[in-house]
């Protein structure tokens, strides 16, 4: 019975930390390496002269069409495999450029001039509501009062509402796409990349030699050259570099990618000089999971869980399974008093 497939990878890569030694003391290269293994074939073995005429060379033959095979497929999924996150990238540069523009259009005052009739209707049903108002205060008295279950609950969820307030005072809401809409730029987030789109006013369409674009471990720096850069400040936490790039959009709209090394975490800022955003408000459903494995999905998905039950003043999972734990056994000794009890 065949090896699995796990079980074939292992055989396979349990000699590569040698291998990786001798390679690392050939400074010729591959082509060192190889003749320093044919080279020990030949002195130490009968590989070369032990078999009929032709078997070493069929056999090596043989081996090398396998793994160029190898080497081919996963060279292929891996062009497959990037071209499809380069055309995500474009996708999601597009879909943040449009939202730039849709809120600059937004932002421009809209003015629209009335007729007398409509100017007439319009007066009538402000005086028609005002009236109704009035009317509804009279009709109920002074000092009355109509208690309910639904008022006392909505009190206690305001009340709730103001003490979360109070600690995430000054906070921005996040946006739709989890991150801020700034004065000067505008950034998303999912659990695992930051995407940012930063609109440039110029009468140009911008080319890549008029752009200044730095991406570092923990640096962001964006602007024009020869001008005080738009962003220039630490980020919130560390990105990987290689996977991280930009292009220009609509040749006014500079973009920005950044895959986060840590994809545990929300950011609560793009860089250290940007306001911070509720964290507790972001929507984790905008965040793509099914990007991460198995074994990281689950805890992160508790971790949302966790963050959710907070938000709303209940129990974590593990606090919902102490208190399980706890409930079943007093289920089991009736006999004992727990009223004065504490747990933590």
């Amino acid at each position: 019975m065949g090896a699995s497939g796990e079980e074939a990878a292992d055989s396979e890569e349990r000699f590569d930390g040698m291998l990786l030694a001798m390679a690392q003391q050939h400074q010729g290269g591959v082509r060192e390496l190889v003749n320093t293994f044919f080279s020990f074939l030949r002195r130490k073995t009968d590989f070369f002269i032990g078999g009929e005429d032709g078997a070493a060379e069929k056999l090596i033959t043989e081996t090398f069409s396998h793994h160029n095979k190898l080497a081919q497929k996963a060279q292929k999924e891996k062009a497959v495999r990037q071209e499809a996150e380069r055309r995500e990238k474009v996708e999601r540069a597009a879909q943040l450029t449009k939202e730039v523009k849709r809120g600059e259009s937004d932002a421009e005052p809209r003015i629209k001039e009335l007729t007398d009739e409509e100017a007439e209707r319009l007066q009538l049903e402000i005086d028609q509501k005002k009236e109704k108002k009035e009317n509804e205060s009279i009709d109920v008295p002074k000092g009355s009062s109509v208690p309910s279950v639904e008022s006392s609950e909505s009190s206690k969820q305001e009340t709730d509402e103001e003490e979360e307030d109070e600690k995430d005072k000054g906070k921005l809401k996040p946006n739709s796409g989890n991150g801020a809409d700034l004065p000067s730029h505008r950034w998303t987030q999912t659990l695992s990349e930051v995407d940012l789109a930063i609109p440039f006013k110029v009468n140009f369409r911008l080319k890549g030699k008029d752009v200044m674009v730095d991406i570092q471990r923990r640096h962001l720096k964006v602007g024009l050259k020869g001008h005080s850069p738009m962003i220039d400040g630490d980020l919130y936490n560390e990105v990987k570099v290689e996977e991280s790039s930009w292009l220009i959009e609509d040749g006014k709209i500079v973009t920005v990618h950044l895959e986060k090394i840590n994809k545990m975490e929300w950011w609560n800022k793009l860089v250290q000089t940007d306001p911070e955003i509720n964290t507790k408000k972001i929507n984790p459903e905008n965040s793509k999971l099914s990007d991460l494995d198995g074994e990281t999905r689950s805890m992160v998905e508790k971790m949302m869980y966790d963050q959710r039950q907070k938000s709303m003043g209940l129990p974590t999972s593990d606090e919902q399974k102490k208190q399980d734990i706890l409930k079943k056994f007093m289920e089991q000794h009736p006999e004992m008093d727990f009223s004065k009890a504490k747990f933590n």
